[in-house]
């Protein structure tokens, strides 16, 4: 079974754009990491890998609110958009692992850049 059969079951993958807003994706991030504890999102281009990204750093500032630490992993995957194969960049986010401790540190919310 590969990595992405193995997630279908859960919840469905959120999709970056460069025009996306890093807060609205952050708090989509943080609901389904409650509600599921495992999120994917995905983005295509350098504009939407970099809303991505700081959306999961949001994210790990609203989930730290409810002592819930993520850790997140790139990595590329193909995907067909109107019938052509694009490269995406994924990112699987999952729960830090009980006594892994993290060598960043912890920032407050409201010390974020909230413009995007």
């Amino acid at each position: 079974m590969s990595f992405d059969e193995e997630h279908l079951s859960g919840p469905d993958v959120i999709k970056v754009s460069a025009k996306s807003r890093s807060t609205a994706v952050a708090g989509a991030i943080a609901g389904v990491m409650r509600e599921h504890h495992y999120a994917e999102v995905q983005a295509i281009g350098a504009g939407a890998v970099n809303q991505a990204v700081k959306a999961l750093a949001i994210a790990r500032g609203y989930l730290g609110r409810d002592e819930i630490d993520i850790v997140f992993t790139p990595y590329f995957t193909e995907v067909l958009i109107d019938g052509q194969e694009r490269t995406a960049v994924r990112f699987s986010v999952e729960p830090r692992p009980a006594g892994w401790e993290s060598r960043s540190p912890r920032q407050s919310t409201l010390s974020h850049r909230t413009e995007d």
